[in-house]
C-alpha cells in the first residue's frame, strides 16, 4: 500500500478486480435470523433494525430479479456501463436449506450486468454443505462473504444479545477463508463499555483474523430497539461520539489494522426518521473526506501501529 493512500480502500480493492465501474446492489431476500426466530434467542441484536439500511426497492414481496433490476435502473440513469454486485445484506442470509441459497444466489447471478455476489451473514449460520457449494461458487464468480463479528469482547456480545461468542466468529471466518472464500467482518465502535482503549485491542484481534475486508462504523441508536430503550433509562453508560471525536477514534483503530485489510467504510448512514443519536448531518463521503485530511494533519496510515500477525497466514488458491 502506497503511504499516500493512507489505508487501503475498497474502491481500489474493486479497480484491480474488475476493468469496469462496479456498484453493490442490495436484495432483501426475505430471511430471518436464528437469532429471532427462537433457534438461539428471540428479539435479535439490541442495536438492530433492519430498516436502517434497506433501499426502498428492496421489498420482500419482490423477487430477486425483481429488485436487482430496479436496483440497476436507478444506477443506470448515472453510469450507463455499470456492473453490479448482488448484496443480500438483510438479516442472515445463509440462514436456510441449501436448495433455497442456490436457487436465490444463482437467480441472482443471472440477471444482466451482475458480476457477482455479496452475502452477509451471522458467524454461527455457515454449515459446511453450504461452505462446499459456496467454495466451488468462488471458483466462477466474485464472491465475498461478510460475518456480522460486531465485538471481539464476549461480554459486550452477551450485553448485545447477539448470541454467539468470538471464539464461533473465529471458527467461521477461518473455515470460509481456508476454502479460497473472499471473506469479510462488519465492526461497531462505541457499544456500551468499549472505549478506545478495549478498541484498540479490537483492533489486533481483528486483524489476527484471514479477513480480506472490513467494514466499522459508529454506534447508532435507532427508534424502536431495545438499545434504545436502555439508552432512555441509563444514558451515562453509553458514549456518543461527536463526529471529530469519532473520527481520531478511527484513526486510532484504523493505525492498529493489519495493512492489507481492505477498508470498505468508516461510518453509516440511518435514515433521519429512525435515528435518535448521534446525528452529525454528514453524508458518508462528506465524514470519509474529513478522515482522509485528518490522516494527512496527524501523519496517520493504517498498520502504523500494527505490530501483531495473523491467525492463519495463507488462504487456498
Amino acid at each position: 500500500m502506497e503511504r499516500q493512500a493512507r489505508y487501503h480502500d475498497f474502491s481500489r480493492f474493486l479497480a484491480g478486480r474488475f476493468p469496469f465501474k462496479v456498484q453493490k446492489l442490495s436484495v432483501n431476500a426475505g430471511f430471518t435470523c436464528p437469532n429471532r426466530d427462537g433457534t438461539t434467542g428471540f428479539g435479535g441484536c439490541t442495536y438492530c433494525n433492519n430498516q436502517t439500511f434497506n433501499p426502498a426497492y428492496c421489498r420482500t414481496e419482490k423477487g430477486v430479479r425483481e429488485q436487482l433490476e430496479e436496483g440497476k435502473h436507478f444506477f443506470a440513469r448515472k453510469y450507463a456501463d455499470m456492473r453490479y454486485l448482488a448484496y443480500f445484506q438483510a438479516y442472515t442470509n445463509t440462514y436456510a436449506g441449501l436448495d433455497r441459497l442456490q436457487r436465490m444466489y444463482e437467480e441472482a447471478l443471472s440477471v444482466d450486468g451482475v458480476v457477482g455476489l455479496v452475502i452477509g451473514t451471522r458467524p454461527d449460520c455457515m454449515p459446511e454443505a453450504l461452505l462446499d457449494y459456496l467454495e466451488r461458487l468462488a471458483r466462477q464468480t466474485f464472491l465475498l462473504v461478510e460475518y456480522g463479528i460486531e465485538s471481539t469482547s464476549d461480554a459486550t456480545l452477551a450485553r448485545i444479545n447477539r448470541g454467539h461468542d468470538f471464539a464461533c466468529t473465529q471458527d467461521a471466518v477461518c473455515r470460509t477463508a481456508g476454502r479460497g472464500i473472499l471473506t469479510g467482518g462488519h465492526v461497531i465502535l462505541g457499544l456500551p463499555g468499549e472505549g478506545r482503549e478495549e478498541l484498540i485491542r479490537q483492533a489486533a484481534d481483528v486483524s489476527r483474523l484471514p479477513l480480506t475486508t472490513l467494514k466499522m462504523h459508529q454506534l447508532q441508536l435507532i427508534r424502536g430497539t431495545r438499545m434504545a430503550h436502555e439508552y432512555a433509562a441509563h444514558p451515562a453508560s453509553f458514549r456518543l461520539y461527536t463526529a471529530e471525536e469519532y473520527i481520531d477514534l478511527v484513526i486510532d483503530y484504523v493505525e492498529h489494522l493489519r495493512p492489507d485489510l481492505v477498508l470498505e467504510r468508516f461510518v453509516s448512514q440511518s435514515p433521519k426518521e429512525l435515528l435518535l443519536a448521534p446525528d452529525w448531518g454528514l453524508k458518508n463521503h462528506e465524514f470519509t473526506a474529513k478522515v482522509h485530511r485528518r490522516m494527512e494533519q496527524r501523519d496517520a496510515w493504517q498498520g502504523k501501529h500494527y505490530t501483531d500477525k495473523p491467525i492463519l497466514s495463507f488462504i487456498k488458491n
